[in-house]
Formats: structure tokens, C-alpha cells, sequence
């Protein structure tokens, strides 16, 4: 019988692979060697896209009924900046002050290393005669996500396989584990609105259209009313301007067109397309004669919510007993790729602690890691009933 993994070697030996989107950085190979030599069924798939990197995904099962409890995830990381500002080597994987430090420590590789370990231990003591056990990591979280955990789905689907429950181990908690659970995200849609003039001379305004205060009193137009008031379990849509650009080096210049970059994180009241038309309405409103052009980007990322159910209660009440904080029910933060998967079965997000995520010196607590794998292992045990 094979030894189970220790949560902490594999995070670390996770971390010391460089794989900063689209890089791999051997990541893969890592954890797939711990899944094979617990008994896990393991396929490394790669997926390719026009104008999209190349990415390595990897898909693992063990056991051959029902119920299918699947562990989702990615291996790959964000940049790590200027390494010189780091305390530690980005992908050394020190441990210091009680804690593993390194990119992709907290987003998410800890929490691959925890749950990989915690299914593992789960095979070696109770085997899969209740279920099924399954991983679906990614190479292309941070990334495109093109050629990634959408297309490892679709993959898995056409080859036979039905998930019934899924976690996602994002760091989900802002300050202590414990503290959230993500039951849902909110969408995220990209636009560009250009207000467009006519160049000339300063000293002649007459002779030019200046386009800056019709572009500024079109995104007032976007942002003097709150685009809802929230529902049930989302906070309210919100509309970030991210960027306004005109492009102008010379002081006796009024430009030809100026432009406006804008993001909308938004809640189940949305679909891309009514939020779009709402944005053109309010526009039109606006614009009194105003030349302008607006698009959007594609967008892959919808808001969704998973109906807090009696797979929520077990999460949740794992959670509560093994950290003694009762866990919030939320969808706030950013997107993730529990878009792409429920579409398929019920998902809910549950990591460490998300406070260094992204950050120079980025870690988390050895406690935590060990911690958050008791957690998993608990909710392995409860989901097929021992």
C-alpha cells in the first residue's frame, strides 16, 4: 500500500517548478507521479487555439461509480515581479516563520498539494468502493483561459465522464481559514468607449472638436446611477474605469478621438447582452450629439450561483467543526474557473488564505496547509459517508 503524500513536501516540491502561464515548469509531473503511485488513473491532455499558448492540463480518477467527487485546480502562477524584492527566492519554496513562501503558494498550489494528499490518504484507508475520486488541474488559470479547465470539461464529458459534486480550492478566505466559502462569482465584462473629434489648434478651438469632455461626460453617464441594488447573494454591479487614454504629446494639440477602458463586475440581474444594451441606453442619455463608438470584449465569464444545498452543508459543516469559524456564503472577488464548472455539476471554492495572493512574498502558514487538508480529508470522509 503506498504512502500518502505529505501535504507540505508536495506543495513545496509544487512550488519549486516555475510555471508562470503558459510554462509548465514540470508542475504536472509532480503531482501526477503522487496520484499514480496512490492508485489515480492519470491523462495529460494538451490543448492548442489560434493566437492562445499551448497548455498542459491534467485529468485524474480513481474508482468507477457514483457518487464522483472531483478536486479542481491550477498549477500555473502569476509573475513573480522583480525577484530582487523578494525575501526568498520566488521558487525556492523556503520555509520560514512558520510558513511556505513562494509564488503560487496561497493560488493556488497549496491547495492542490492539500487535497491531492487528502484523497490519496482517503484511497489508502478506505479505497473507492462508495465512488469516485477525480482531479481537473490546469496549466491556464491565469492565463487566456482558453486552452484550459473549459476545455479539460468538454474533454472529460465526451469521454464518458459525469461529475457530481466538485471543489475548487482557490484561496478563498481573506483573513483566516474559515472565514468563506465561494457558492458563486459575479461576471466580469470588458469595454472600450472612444469618443471620437476633429484635431486642430489650440489657439482655434473653434476649428476642432475636442473629444475629452464629451468622452467625460459619457462615463459620467456610465457611473452617475449604480447599476442595481444587488439580489439575494450578490452585492450590487459594479463599474470600474481602468484606464483613459488620450495619446497626446504636444501641449498645442486638441486631439482627434480619446478613449476610455472599463471593466463591470455583475451579478445574476445581467446577462452580457442586457448589460450591454443598459450601457448603450445610458450612453444615449448622455451623449447629447457626442460622436462615439462602443465594444466589448468576448466574454466567457458569467455570473453564476451554486443553491446552497445539502453538498453546501457538508462543506460547511467540515469547515465549521475542524476551524471553529462558521464560513460565509459568498460570491465576491474575481472570476474563476468554477465558471467553466457548473456547467457540468455543482461546484463550490474553498483554499487558504488569500492575503498574499498575486503579492511579492507571497505564503501561507504550514498550519494552514496541514489544516486545510484535515479539511478536505473530512469532507471526503462525509461526502461518502464513513
Amino acid at each position: 500500500m503506498s504512502v500518502a503524500p505529505s501535504a507540505v513536501d508536495l506543495c513545496r516540491a509544487l512550488v519549486q517548478c516555475p510555471s508562470v502561464t503558459p510554462q509548465d515548469g514540470g508542475s504536472l509531473s509532480v503531482l501526477e507521479a503522487a496520484l499514480k503511485q496512490a492508485g489515480f488513473a492519470t491523462h495529460r491532455v494538451i490543448f492548442s487555439e489560434p493566437g492562445t499558448p499551448d497548455i498542459d492540463n491534467l485529468y485524474a480518477r480513481i474508482g468507477s461509480g457514483a457518487p464522483f467527487l472531483v478536486f479542481a485546480g491550477h498549477t500555473d502562477v502569476v509573475p513573480v515581479g522583480e525577484a530582487a524584492k523578494w525575501r526568498f527566492d520566488p521558487f525556492a519554496a523556503e520555509v520560514a516563520e512558520g510558513a511556505v513562501w513562494g509564488r503560487g503558494v496561497a493560488d493556488m498550489k497549496g491547495a492542490v498539494a492539500a487535497f491531492a494528499a487528502a484523497a490519496c490518504a482517503f484511497v489508502a484507508q478506505h479505497g473507492t468502493q462508495k465512488g469516485s475520486i477525480g482531479f481537473l488541474i490546469t496549466g491556464d488559470e491565469e492565463g487566456p483561459a482558453v486552452n484550459g479547465t473549459a476545455k479539460l470539461l468538454r474533454w472529460a464529458y465526451d469521454r464518458g465522464q459525469r461529475f457530481d459534486h466538485c471543489i475548487l480550492g482557490e484561496p478563498t478566505n481573506p483573513q483566516a481559514l474559515g472565514d468563506m466559502i465561494k457558492i458563486g462569482r459575479r461576471g466580469s465584462l470588458n469595454g472600450t468607449l472612444v469618443a471620437h473629434g476633429r484635431q486642430g489648434h489650440v489657439g482655434y478651438p473653434a476649428r476642432a472638436n475636442n473629444p475629452i469632455p464629451h468622452l467625460l461626460r459619457l462615463l459620467n453617464g456610465l457611473i452617475a446611477a449604480p447599476l442595481d441594488q444587488g439580489t439575494a447573494h450578490f452585492e450590487p454591479s459594479n463599474l470600474e474605469i481602468v484606464s483613459v487614454d488620450v495619446g497626446n504629446p504636444a501641449w498645442n494639440v486638441i486631439p482627434a478621438e480619446a478613449r476610455a477602458r472599463f471593466n463591470i463586475r455583475f451579478n445574476d440581474s445581467w446577462t452580457p447582452e442586457t448589460l450591454q444594451a443598459e450601457l448603450r441606453a445610458k450612453l444615449e442619455a448622455a451623449g447629447q450629439g457626442a460622436d462615439y463608438t462602443l465594444s466589448f470584449e468576448p466574454c466567457n465569464a458569467l455570473a453564476f450561483l451554486t443553491e446552497p444545498d445539502s453538498f453546501t452543508d457538508v462543506v460547511a459543516g467540515v469547515v465549521e467543526r475542524k476551524t471553529g469559524r462558521k464560513p460565509v456564503l459568498s460570491t465576491s472577488g474575481g472570476t474563476s474557473d468554477a465558471r467553466f464548472i457548473r456547467a457540468y455539476c455543482p461546484v463550490v471554492e474553498f483554499g487558504l488564505v488569500g492575503a498574499t495572493m498575486h503579492m511579492v512574498d507571497e505564503r501561507a502558514a504550514v498550519a494552514d496547509i496541514e489544516a486545510l487538508t484535515e479539511i478536505y480529508a473530512a469532507i471526503l470522509e462525509a461526502y461518502f459517508g464513513y
